[in-house]
């Protein structure tokens, strides 16, 4: 991502570095003591708890909150990584808007919701600051298991395989652990290279070697690792981006915009992060958010979201939409792209009005053009893997051979969230302890 003659409107430091470090940091400010037990008060403790069920992880929220409430963080840590072992990214991440929030009773009474995301954050971050794992290792079973890919789902299945005494090997393709926390969410959610500290934490437990730059179908296959290990977990995620399918869709200054915030994530010093004067950033979920509201962030004066269906369909949440256009990005929906302009590099993208009609999207046939010198792509991503003995569906590994298990946004039911992808890795490894144990 460096400036040249064909892009020459992207280009680096467009704000200088103070602006550009405000701009990135914390976008949420935690909890302090005083204020974590005030929101912990508002909690009504509801015995049925509905925000247990809106959890995929299923938290003891009403536990761990009265756990805040009592003067105990660090059990209410210990509450919370009993369910889901990355509960502090998800404290950042997680919509909790749609998810536990939407569901409390304050919500419904009253509008205003207990404050569950931050009281998880500031839980998860008070027992971390103090260095300690809060999980031992049970005796070793002899068992060697095989997880590919250190995303959140891989990182989950191996914690709780080790904690239940077997060995585990996590085989990564990048140079760092972490999957989508580590690459693909943004830069003001997870500062303080927090999801690599939260990956040191979690290897406390012991018994887990991760190994980098391993790619599956170059450096390891299915087969080789179901010959070689007791059981195998996938947890790979999707690694390719759709197509716009519109011409000029390979002009310079196009890209896809899940590199990019991989990019962003990586780049120490943002000053040297070229950026666009008019970005386009074509898509509707939190991807296309994330995207656009860095570029803004990085200098970009004009920053537009164009999405092809209704607002209300798109996938990135209410709140994560407000805090873009609160940012300054606009927002045009009912709008699919035509093709992309320019002599080499883009300069407009023309898009063509569209309607829902009960037949499927059809265009309007009205069209108009946005200014752009960058144009970020993020309609979606799909499984890139050629391995013989799994089941792929629309995109997703449907089944697996025996002995394999698979999760997160590469298994169908698998979605482009943290915590379902933390819960669908929990929940395999039970199975493979479960597997390993009936077999002796």
């Amino acid at each position: 991502m460096t400036n040249s003659p064909l892009t020459p409107g992207i280009v680096p430091a467009r704000l200088p570095a103070d602006n550009i470090a405000a701009n990135f940091a914390d976008h949420a400010a935690a909890l302090d003591p005083h204020e974590a037990r005030v929101a912990a008060d508002r909690c009504y403790f509801c015995h049925d708890a509905p925000c247990i069920t809106a959890c995929p992880t299923s938290i003891d929220i009403p536990l761990f909150i009265r756990q805040i409430a009592t003067g105990t963080p660090d059990a209410a840590a210990k509450t919370i990584w009993q369910a889901n072992i990355l509960g502090g990214m998800c404290a950042r991440v997680c919509p909790t808007e749609t998810l536990c929030e939407e569901a409390c009773v304050r919500e419904a009474a009253e509008g205003k919701p207990v404050e569950i995301g931050q009281l998880q954050r500031f839980a998860t971050d008070t027992a971390m600051a103090k260095g300690q794992h809060p999980f031992s290792r049970a005796p070793s079973t002899g068992k060697k298991v095989a997880v590919v890919g250190a995303g959140p789902a891989g990182l989950a299945c191996a914690h709780r395989l080790a904690m239940h005494g077997h060995d585990v090997v996590v085989f990564e393709r990048r140079p760092k652990a972490g999957g989508l926390n580590e690459y693909g969410i943004a830069s003001y959610k997870a500062t303080e290279n927090f999801a690599q500290r939260e990956v040191d934490w979690l290897l406390q437990i012991g018994g887990i070697e991760i190994r980098t730059g391993v790619s599956l179908g170059r450096d390891i296959s299915v087969d080789g690792l179901r010959a070689d290990y007791d059981a195998v977990f996938l947890g790979i995620g999707l690694g390719g981006v759709n197509a716009l399918r519109a011409p000029g869709e390979d002009k310079a200054g196009v890209q896809d915009a899940v590199d990019f915030i991989s990019v962003l994530r990586q780049t120490a010093d943002l000053t040297t992060l070229p950026v666009g004067r008019n970005v386009v950033v074509i898509g509707g979920g939190m991807t296309a958010v994330d995207a656009a509201v860095q570029s803004k962030l990085l200098g970009a004066e004009n920053v537009t979201i164009v999405y092809r269906r209704e607002q209300e369909k798109m996938s990135a949440s209410g709140y994560e939409q407000d805090h873009a256009t609160n940012a300054g990005v606009r927002i045009i929906c009912n709008a699919a792209p035509l093709a992309v302009h320019g002599n080499g590099s883009v300069r407009e993208v023309e898009f063509a009005y569209t309607i829902d009609t009960p037949e499927g999207l059809k265009q309007t046939g009205e069209t108009f053009r946005l200014k752009a010198d960058q144009v970020f792509k993020a309609i979606g991503q799909t499984l890139t893997l050629a391995e013989t003995g799994l089941v792929v569906e629309q995109g997703k590994i449907a089944a697996a051979p025996a002995g394999v298990w698979v999760g997160g946004d590469c298994a169908t039911g698998g979605e482009d969230l943290t915590v379902t992808a933390v819960a669908q890795g929990r929940d395999a490894a039970e199975a493979i302890h479960a597997s390993l144990m009936a077999k002796g």
